[in-house]
């Protein structure tokens, strides 16, 4: 038993979108709830001077010197998000003692319910061992571990909700600000999410090419700071000098911005009507003005629409397949399980997970 003292166990949530989607690293809105399903880290003290990492996911146990840390290059695995925390918190100065992580996962990879910001998250809190950071801090970290050694132009959000999250209550943030509002999810909608169970490959290069495109449509707005700054309006006006794709992926970021309040405003109001039909707004916008949805996330939010009991559905996260996200009635949710998992099965021959995902609390040290 004296062995088993020393286990620390750390966790933290993944999240899913219930809408804003690319408008996080565009200094948008976004609204995500963190979920049950999420990322674990047991600590164990070690005595050689390294970090040892073991996943219930992936085979081998992975080792890397502390004194390497800070000069590696990243190695194309797992771990990568991992070292990318450890060389964030050295870079403020702090210490990172020998240590064993333990990483198990029920969250999925690729499924566009943030499972690198739920390991970054957990990995964080078990290095810095009961050293505390202002959580927006934490969250910070984690993103520049992502952006500067992982390599993706991830924006805010992922990190933000695996650290803020809480129980019965989205959160409507501010990716500029990086501060959030807590919003009710009213009684009588449950929020369901489907998995796809495919994740096509074009998605990794295709969100850096969005970010970029992103960036061309906002060269024409001098003065502006991002996206989130253009009315439509001024896009309007602007739009006959302006190549058809940019014109496209800033028209969604508006809009979805407006979206995003205008869902929040139906959320207080406790509007199931109104909210559903922005999220099915979101997704189209997605499908044809962002361009990063495909044939099974549009076949399952299709499909959802045709079901009773639900009010709205979307593909949520950065798209290429991954999940989508329902808001349904509470007795309607069996009915629509079976009927989503046939009809998927007989169009695409897989079998799609489905998670009910109740807003959960955010990450921390579990007792």
């Amino acid at each position: 038993m004296a062995g088993a003292a020393r286990v620390k166990h750390y966790h933290a949530p993944g999240r899913v979108n219930l809408i804003g989607e690319h408008t996080d690293y565009n200094g948008g809105f976004v609204m995500p709830i963190a979920i049950g399903l999420g990322c674990d880290v047991r600590r164990s003290a070690i005595r050689k001077k390294e970090l040892r990492l073991v996943s219930a996911q992936f085979p081998g146990e992975l080792a890397y010197p502390l004194a390497a840390i800070p000069s590696m290059e990243k190695t194309g695995t797992w771990a990568d998000y991992v070292l990318g925390v450890a060389r964030e918190i050295l870079a403020l100065g702090m210490e990172i003692k020998p240590a064993k992580l333990a990483v198990d996962a029920t969250v999925p990879t690729g499924s566009g319910l943030s499972s690198s910001a739920a390991l970054e998250v957990s990995s964080a809190l078990a290095l810095l061992d009961g050293r505390e950071l202002p959580k927006v801090e934490l969250a910070r970290l984690c993103q520049r571990a992502e952006r500067d050694f992982v390599g993706l132009p991830c924006g805010i959000m992922d990190q933000y909700a695996a650290v803020h999250g809480e129980a019965h209550r989205a959160i409507m943030l501010d990716c500029r600000s990086v501060t959030h509002q807590l919003v009710p999810i009213p009684e009588g909608a449950e929020v369901v999410v489907v998995n796809t169970m495919v994740k096509h490959e074009l998605g990794s290069s295709a969100y850096r090419q969005r970010v970029a495109e992103c960036q061309e449509a906002l060269s024409h707005f001098p003065g502006k700071a991002a996206l989130r700054d253009v009315t439509l309006a001024e896009l309007e006006r602007a739009a006959a000098k302006m190549a058809e794709t940019p014109l496209a992926r800033a028209r969604h970021n508006i809009l979805e911005n407006l979206r995003v309040e205008g869902f929040h405003r139906a959320a207080v109001d406790g509007d199931l009507a109104a909210m559903g039909k922005l999220m099915v707004e979101s997704h189209r916008s997605l499908q044809h003005d962002y361009e990063v949805s495909c044939a099974e996330l549009d076949f399952l939010v299709d499909t959802a629409l045709t079901l009773d009991g639900v009010h709205g559905a979307r593909m949520t996260g950065g798209g290429f397949g991954g999940c989508t996200v329902n808001l349904a009635e509470p007795g309607s949710v069996d009915a629509f399980e079976r009927e989503i998992k046939a009809r998927y099965q007989a169009r695409w021959g897989l079998n799609p997970a489905v998670y009910r995902c109740t807003p959960s609390a955010g990450a921390g040290r579990v007792e």
